[in-house]
């Protein structure tokens, strides 16, 4: 069944009509509590509940850093990704040149830019219903039916645990309801856009059972036009439905079953030319002398144009399904909650790595299964009590491979490696049809034991305490062979065709174990003033390197570099938040210091060899920040928002890593790049709105920044 079949299917199910929606940020309890929370209001003001500790608040009573967007908000502004959930939230930002490709950072933290391997984990965790997401993919899925979207700044460890030092984002879906409803939304653009969104929901079985039935489907056509294949790219073609049904046999059990499906099929991703960067090599190895030696001009020297000229085609094609069983139950002053989840994630791309109509680097693609099973156990206390404890067993079982091809073209030697070396001459053809083909397997098993209480020390002072120790057994093992290229036995050739591709095989395993947890004392100087300090520990597994490792002269692996070690973080952070003005008017202040102990990156590899980089641990970066939030409502009708976020992030001692670009020099000589700024975290930004709403007529401006 095609993907525009169903696109069609979903808009045609009750009707056509036209949306145009618009932003807003003023969240109302309905929209972000469960169906069983209550929250207090008067005219004008609007209380933001999140469950954020596993249990419901107001967002002004958790001493954490939190933001929180309703489904309402998001729906009413058109975000339907969580890359547009950036925009509104400065402090989570996402990079993404494919799904595979992605990083999320929180506060500069969770992913450093280039990070992508199979055997390595994302320091922003993502949850769907209480679920772990461990593909990147994951995040630039559709967001399809969401109640709220929680963003948890800091490192999470104790109750979202699962590689969440740098925080978490936290998604709920709505759930089924008895009453009968239904959603039709259609909304249409430039450039062929067109989103279709169905929702049907209502009672299956009396008051016993319930169902629910999201659709989402997205086209639009290509942004870039290329010259070459006379085609667009960049264009979108999404789809993603959920099923979910809701058991209630009584009032103490509640069972909550779901199956989700995403597909993504673009011709995507590809790169337009912007401008020359000069870098230290030699002239003749510049773009300019390059591209004068093949005759060779980009399709336009005005990235505006969007025009490109990629000689191949180009897929980012993604499936992502799983299904989830969640079940509550009243157990009388005690819940007893199990979440019950298993993934699965597939990976079909197809790329020009070169971007260029030049045949220099042909084919690069990564095809990539996923599949993942999760267990979560927790019994938490109920009402508000002098102590509030929630403890539990988490399980998580993870396997990936990948079979990956990389092979180059005619143009590839004289681009890459130059006429001569050692004065010897290169002959034009030496890497024509050479041929890389990789299989990487790994394997992840974690458990962990975890709990957390707050205790009210007096009805103004409150002490919350938690602790998870986690033990995750890692394997992984990697083969790459080389073929084709010209056959030669010269050895100067013979290594420079090496440096681009060498035959390689190890495997590598480990056994990590580590305690994480936080500390927070936080005090009600007045009911809307809050002020806390917090302390916390977080722990990011280890990995496998599975893109190659270093070897020695005589070509054997360096088995010590296959493993990338934890990443530990200890982050002090000291907020405030208060409401003014009868509570129209909220003002929150944050401030932090976090420090990570082995963070993963990029190295360069100054061995025998080598020509790129692969990943280990550097001794430590450092991130320093500040995030003001407001919300003002001083008319009815009328709200505004805005946030800013300050972030000073840089590595304290990286003395191996990649030169910036004006620095390479086309050896393997690494650059100290201690006390520089992380790479893609911006030092300043921010975010700011206002909506008005009156007889049903909704306006709203918006920016960011």
């Amino acid at each position: 069944m095609s993907l525009k079949f169903l696109t069609r299917t979903a808009l045609s199910l009750t009707g056509f009509g036209l949306l145009l929606p618009l932003p807003t940020f003023a969240a109302t309890p309905t929209d972000l509590a469960e169906p069983a929370a209550e929250a207090q209001t008067s005219a004008n003001v609007q209380e933001v509940l999140v469950t954020a500790r596993r249990r419901t608040e107001s967002l002004q009573d958790v001493p954490l850093s939190i933001s929180a967007l309703s489904g309402a908000q998001l729906e009413r502004s058109g975000v339907t990704t969580l890359e547009q959930v950036t925009k509104i939230q400065p402090s989570l930002q996402l990079i993404s040149s494919n799904a595979r490709n992605t990083a999320v950072t929180i506060r500069g933290l969770g992913s450093n830019t280039g990070l992508t391997n199979d055997g390595l984990e994302n320091g922003v965790g993502i949850y769907v219903d209480d679920v772990y997401f461990a593909r990147p993919g994951s995040a630039v899925v559709e967001l399809l039916d969401v109640a709220r979207v929680e963003v948890l700044r800091g490192p999470q460890g104790t109750l979202f645990g699962k590689n969440t030092t740098a925080g978490a984002v936290s998604l709920t879906t709505r759930d089924p309801t008895f009453e009968p409803e239904g959603q039709l939304e259609v909304t249409a653009g430039n450039y062929g856009y067109v989103q279709g969104k169905a929702v049907v929901s209502g009672a299956l079985l009396g008051d016993i059972l319930a169902g629910r039935l999201a659709l989402i489907g997205t086209q639009r056509n290509g942004l870039f036009y290329n010259t070459t294949l006379k085609t667009r790219q960049e264009d979108r073609r999404n789809f993603a439905a959920r099923g979910t049904l809701l058991f209630t046999p009584s009032s103490e059990l509640t069972i909550r079953a779901s199956y989700d499906f995403s597909e993504q099929d673009p011709n995507a991703h590809t790169l337009a030319f912007v401008r020359y960067g000069p870098t230290g090599r030699s002239a003749a190895s510049q773009f300019p002398a390059l591209a004068a030696a093949f005759n060779y001009k980009p399709a336009s020297e005005n990235v505006y144009d969007r025009l490109v000229d990629v000689d191949a085609p180009l897929q980012a094609r993604q499936i992502l399904q799983g299904g989830s069983i969640k079940a509550d139950w009243d157990l009388g002053g005690v819940t007893l909650t199990s979440v019950s989840a298993a993934r699965n994630w597939v990976w079909r791309p197809s790329n020009d790595r070169d971007y260029t109509a030049l045949d220099i680097r042909a084919k690069s693609q990564n095809p990539s299964e996923q599949s993942q099973w999760s267990q979560e156990l927790r019994l938490a206390s109920d009402g508000d009590q002098t102590l509030d404890w929630v403890v539990g067993l988490y399980a998580f079982d993870q396997k990936v491979e990948t079979n990956g091809v990389e092979s180059y073209g005619r143009h590839a030697a004289r681009w890459l490696l130059g006429t001569s070396f050692n004065n010897t001459a290169i002959p034009s053809n030496l890497l024509d049809g050479l041929t890389a083909r990789t299989i990487v397997r790994s394997k992840t098993r974690s458990y962990a034991a975890f709990g957390q209480a707050t205790w009210d020390i007096t009805p103004e002072l409150h002490l919350t305490g938690g602790l998870r120790y986690t033990k995750e057994t890692k394997s992984g093992d990697f083969t790459q062979t080389v073929s084709g290229g010209l056959a030669t036995t010269q050895p100067d050739l013979v290594n420079r065709i090496a440096s681009v591709a060498r035959p390689q095989k190890y495997y590598a395993d480990f056994t990590d174990s580590s305690p994480s947890g936080q500390i927070s004392l936080a005090w009600d100087v007045t009911p809307d003033v809050l002020t806390y300090v917090t302390v916390s520990r977080g722990f990011k597994s280890g990995g496998i390197n599975a893109a190659g490792i270093p070897t020695d002269a005589a070509g054997n692996p360096a088995l010590v570099s296959a493993r990338i070690r934890p990443e530990k973080t200890q982050n002090l952070e000291a907020g405030i938040k208060t409401q003014w003005l009868n509570r129209r008017l909220t003002l929150n202040l944050a401030a932090y210091q976090t420090d990570i102990e082995d963070y993963q990156a990029n190295v360069v590899d100054s061995g025998p060899g080598a020509i790129r980089g692969y990943l280990a641990n550097i001794d430590k970066v450092e991130v320093r920040g500040a995030e003001f939030d407001a919300r003002f409502n001083p008319l009815p009708g009328l709200s505004t928002y805005s946030s800013i976020a300050w972030t000073d992030a840089k590595y304290a001692s990286f003395r191996n890593g990649p030169p910036p670009l004006e620095f390479l020099t086309g050896t393997t000589a690494a650059y100290d790049l201690s006390g520089q700024r992380l790479p893609g975290v911006s030092e300043w930004a921010g975010s700011a709105g206002l909506d008005y709403e009156t007889d049903g007529q909704i306006g709203r401006v918006t920016g960011h920044w």
